[in-house]
């Protein structure tokens, strides 16, 4: 049985309710007058006599139109982009969990060189210390050299909640990491580098200092090569003043809600993520322009920096450095996330663009990225070369399955979801 049409009406009925509840008045401009207000508190965010936030310049919107931007030169005529496609982590019924991770480059203009190289990761975990995993201690080499592949070990006892959540993130920015610091020499000094994401491993570094007798990474001999890894790609670009993006599709980021709430308890916020607020701020239909005319353009915020983050009930920095135990070359100032938000009203699409503070304190360097992002978006809706890197390193759900299939003295743990929600409903 499903939905009669009676049901369909009363939902309808439902749906009509809770709407009304949010129309507002034609002259009713509190909203506006909220983001404004708000988007002049981001100048210099501050909690417990700790930075959260601050801009780099004066906070301000900017629009620019799509028309111009197409009509105007690229900036970074040379790109790359990194990503990883995975088999997501799976769990065996006798207690095996494994995920595969599958890391490439992809280039604009193509370069079937770097296309060919790829960094092949299986990272798995299993409670028995009596059974033996037969690990890499190095990368073995395949493909007349065009390919590396590693096994590796998450050491018993230190994952017992959220195991195939982190061992994906483990599988997923080590095979990234290591494919980027590979490739480094390949990508020239003006050229401009994507990656898929944050810049940085944020829930690795997350449980890097949490003290929790469910996850504890911090010892984890992959977990903490993760960690120094970022800090040497970050090395390496503030050393040859080199432009990187992480180019963040889904922002799901709740600091700046996060501490305007504890900053003022009594500030009424209807926004839970950060995104939700500047989609807000950068609508251009809020000022009155027609959607049609608003679709002609991009706006976006100026840059700004976030030297201290959340981690629960604590204030930390968002340097991978938090982890204290690995070696750098700058000031931890220097690898502070920095951020801008760039909203395509066409696709009501936010997208969050992050990139170290030592980079974009450069006023001349910060300028040109944002001029290319804002090219790319115009251009494709996404960076071109971002759509490429996920089309070559995506491993399809058939290959997936044949890749899972191959286990033979190991059975998948199926339960019922598993059979109701099949994989190839992408669920």
């Amino acid at each position: 049985m499903t939905l009669e049409p009676v049901h369909i009406k009363e939902i309808h009925e439902i749906v009509d309710r809770i709407d009304k509840c949010f129309k507002k008045d034609e002259n009713d401009n509190d909203d506006n007058e909220k983001v404004k207000n708000i988007f002049e508190r981001l100048r210099k965010l501050e909690y417990n006599d700790k930075v959260v936030l601050r801009s780099i310049g004066s906070v301000r919107r900017g629009k620019a139109s799509i028309e111009r931007l197409l009509h105007s030169e690229d900036p970074y005529p040379v790109s790359y982009s990194c990503d990883s496609g995975s088999t997501t982590a799976k769990t065996f019924d006798n207690g095996l969990y494994i995920d595969f991770c599958h890391c490439a480059i992809a280039c604009t203009p193509t370069d079937l060189d770097v296309h060919s190289k790829r960094t092949i990761v299986a990272a798995a975990y299993t409670l028995s210390d009596k059974v033996y995993l037969n690990t890499s201690n190095n990368w073995e080499s395949f493909d007349n050299g065009c390919g590396r592949k590693k096994i590796i070990r998450v050491q018993p006892g230190l994952l017992n909640k959220k195991v195939t959540d982190i061992l994906h993130d483990i599988a997923l920015y080590l095979s990234e990491s290591e494919h980027i610091l590979w490739m480094l020499d390949s990508i020239g000094n003006d050229d401009f580098f994507i990656m898929d994401g944050p810049i940085y491993p944020k829930r690795i570094m997350y449980w890097m200092v949490v003290n929790s007798e469910d996850v504890d990474i911090s010892i984890d001999p992959s977990s903490r090569k993760i960690i120094q890894n970022y800090i040497d790609i970050m090395d390496h670009h503030i050393e040859n003043m080199k432009p990187l993006v992480g180019f963040v599709k889904n922002p799901e980021d709740m600091q700046i809600m996060l501490a305007l709430r504890k900053q003022e308890p009594e500030l009424d916020l209807p926004w839970l993520v950060d995104a939700q607020f500047f989609k807000n701020a950068l609508s251009l239909e809020r000022t009155g322009l027609k959607k049609r005319e608003a679709d002609k353009y991009i706006t976006y915020t100026n840059w700004f920096v976030q030297p201290n983050q959340f981690y629960e009930k604590m204030l930390k920095s968002t340097s991978p450095l938090v982890a204290e135990m690995t070696s750098s070359k700058f000031d931890a100032e220097d690898y502070a996330l920095s951020f801008f938000m760039a909203y395509v009203p066409k696709l009501n699409t936010i997208f969050k663009i992050e990139s170290p503070y030592g980079l974009v304190k450069n006023e001349e360097l910060r300028n040109r990225m944002t001029r290319k992002v804002l090219y790319d978006l115009a251009l494709n809706g996404i960076p071109k070369t971002l759509s490429k890197a996920d089309s070559i390193a995506k491993i399809p759900v058939p290959e997936r399955k044949n890749i899972i299939d191959r286990f033979r003295n190991s059975k998948i743990d199926t339960n019922y979801n598993s059979i109701r929600w099949d994989e190839k409903d992408e669920r």
